[in-house]
């Protein structure tokens, strides 16, 4: 397992957890569109702005969660912490399977096919905000707190260390 030395960028973090908030209503009021109206230029711009969020921004937030947020978490001494962490990335890998099947309806309705049956795409758009939705709510009610207190704990026993270093 790597350590990690450095605190996650969570400005950056709960940034990206904000505008993946923005495209998901964007989502869902695409699908409503494409219900009721189908694939206009309306519904292959924002196709195309959604697609191309969760399959770049959103994709590299869960690798950066990966990386710097989870591993010291899981290396805790904490089991209920620890399985919460392995349930968040287990929902990654799921987030990561609907969007499979989720992104190429997207990239067709972004090029103004209208192969894309308005039932199909709205169940898997369902399955990813709910996913998506629980997801973010656990890491910003339990995970994203732990791991701040936890840098902050580190930050502040690493200050009351220096004076001892600095006469040393």
């Amino acid at each position: 397992m790597s350590t990690v030395t450095e605190p996650a960028d969570f400005e950056a973090l709960d940034a990206c957890h904000q505008q993946i908030a923005s495209h998901l209503q964007a989502l869902k009021a695409l699908v409503k569109h494409v219900a009721e109206t189908g694939v206009d230029p309306w519904a292959q711009q924002q196709a195309a702005a959604i697609e191309a969020f969760f399959s770049g921004t959103s994709r590299d937030h869960h690798a950066e969660e990966e990386r710097s947020v989870f591993p010291p978490l899981l290396a805790s001494a904490d089991a209920s912490l620890a399985q919460t962490i392995r349930t968040l990335q287990q929902d990654h890998g799921w987030i990561e399977e609907n969007w499979i099947e989720l992104a190429p309806q997207l990239r067709a309705m972004a090029d103004g096919h209208g192969w894309t049956d308005p039932a199909e795409f709205q169940h898997y758009a369902e399955v990813f905000l709910s996913l998506c939705e629980g997801h973010i709510a656990l890491e910003e009610s339990l995970i994203y707190p732990e791991s701040k207190a936890r840098w902050a704990a580190v930050v502040a026993r690493r200050l009351t260390e220096l004076p001892a270093l600095v006469r040393a």
